[in-house]
């Protein structure tokens, strides 16, 4: 058993991921941010789909098309596999807590 804002630092120098699941087709993932945003220039482009929710915080995500979300407590999005996507910010006064589901097609 565990708890998803048990440890939840309210600031550090990297983002914080945590693996809570790992399975053959799926994997699930707690992800704290204290402002962190991606890299300069870096987009993601992930071999599996990522259903991701914003559980404290907020934070906004930006497509390759740029296309931007910005996403506060109980937002979701599911990024099919290989959108390219990064984060363009989080909360700096608060710690953002994300749960990410990434899976693949059965």
């Amino acid at each position: 058993m565990g708890n998803l804002f048990s440890n939840v630092p309210d600031q550090a120098r990297e983002e914080l991921a945590e693996i809570l699941i790992d399975a053959p087709d799926a994997r699930i993932e707690r992800i704290v941010s204290t402002g962190q945003s991606s890299p300069e220039g870096l987009w993601y482009d992930q071999a599996e789909h990522e259903w991701v929710v914003v559980l404290r915080g907020r934070a906004m995500l930006r497509f390759q098309d740029d296309e931007r979300v910005e996403m506060g407590p109980g937002d979701f999005i599911n990024i099919p596999a290989h959108r390219r996507h990064r984060v363009e910010w989080t909360s700096a006064d608060e710690p953002t807590v994300w749960l990410a589901v990434f899976y693949r097609d059965p």
